[in-house]
């Protein structure tokens, strides 16, 4: 079996931390979200993995490329292939038709996070005689999501998003196919938003009488597609992790609870309390850490108070009166106290940005 993992799409809902990279590098725990398809795909047996990457957002592609390589680090041989423009995820895995032949094969969304993995689904599918696999969630949303309707274990229907469910069951951005779906693909037109869209692509599937069977996903499933969603699978991974101090905490400060200090990382004067993760090379100094926060390499937490939140690669925040909560800090960020006088907020933000002052 193959894998395609599909990296395409602007992230339009984490702007503007994704104008100026791709979405399925915003880390969970540290760790890019992609890199968990990665290993998930490897850990159910797939390392001949396609990565669908977008030429149209050169600086997503190349960001991309750079931190995966050749796979070799996943224990994989990854592939790049460019998709034109965003034509819709079924365009994006169509034109993976060559490279994957004629095997069966796993699509994965880049920016989906399932924190058990997909080798017991993925065997049912090897092992099975099914045409396709798609992979459920119970939601308490299904007028948001493509939903599937199940009868004696087959899936007989599928809705986009319907004003009227007929089910509870969520599609989860990862899809088991083999070649019948590139003659589904075939036959597709553009939508009213000019893309080729995979449910209907899978409804073609069901139309020309095929064996599509459901598995559920029992545990977590997120689209990580949204900030809040981001600091949801960091608190998932967070909860999973075995605390460990390679860095140095000296003797006035108290580090509680599973925290992982990364190999430099430097802890004067606070109060780490986990689960929490600090980076490598990171200073927290005369601060507080709080539960599931994640700071990325080289950053710098000064004399700031941090809890429930995501900071990026070098990054300083220091000078906060106000403890900073919920929050995902892009790279290369300063969050710091004016000394100007007269005393005012003076902000500098990308456009979608959404900030609350007291």
């Amino acid at each position: 079996m193959k894998g395609i993992i599909v990296s395409g799409g602007k992230g339009t809902r984490l702007r503007p931390l994704t104008y100026t990279g791709a979405k399925q590098l915003v880390p969970v725990a540290n760790k890019p979200v992609m890199f968990f398809a990665l290993e998930d795909l490897v850990e159910a047996g797939i390392t001949e993995i396609g990565i669908v990457v977008p030429a149209d957002f050169a600086m997503a592609r190349d960001q991309i490329m750079a931190a995966i390589g050749d796979g070799s680090q996943f224990g994989a041989r990854v592939t790049y292939i460019e998709q034109d423009a965003p034509r819709g995820i079924a365009h994006a895995v169509a034109i993976c038709r060559e490279f994957v032949g004629d095997d069966k094969f796993v699509v994965f969304l880049g920016d989906n996070f399932i924190r058990e993995g997909i080798a017991r689904q993925v065997e049912t599918f090897r092992t099975g005689s099914m045409n396709a696999v798609l992979m459920l969630h119970r939601v308490p949303n299904p007028r948001e999501l493509g939903v599937a309707v199940v009868h004696d274990g087959r899936i007989i229907e599928l809705q986009e998003k319907p004003a009227q469910p007929k089910s509870d069951l969520g599609i989860v951005g990862i899809y088991m196919l083999d070649h019948h779906f590139f003659t589904a693909a075939e036959r597709l037109t553009p939508s009213a938003r000019g893309e080729l869209e995979i449910t209907d692509a899978l409804t073609g599937l069901l139309e020309m009488g095929l064996d599509v069977r459901p598995q559920m996903v029992e545990g977590y499933w997120i689209d990580t597609g949204k900030h809040i969603d981001m600091l949801d699978a960091n608190r998932l991974v967070l909860d999973t992790i075995e605390g460990r101090i390679d860095g140095e905490v000296d003797a006035e400060s108290r580090v509680d609870g599973r925290v992982v200090l990364e190999e430099g990382a430097r802890v004067v004067r606070s109060v780490v309390r986990g689960p929490a993760i600090i980076g490598a090379g990171a200073l927290v100094e005369d601060a507080f850490i709080g539960p599931y926060t994640a700071v990325g390499n080289g950053c710098r937490v000064v004399r700031a108070e941090l809890e429930h939140s995501i900071v990026l690669e070098h990054s300083t925040i220091q000078d906060i009166e106000t403890r900073i909560a919920d929050s995902l800090i892009g790279r290369n960020v300063t969050v710091s106290r004016s000394a100007l006088k007269p005393k005012a907020h003076r902000l500098l933000l990308g456009d979608n940005s959404n900030v609350g002052l007291e």
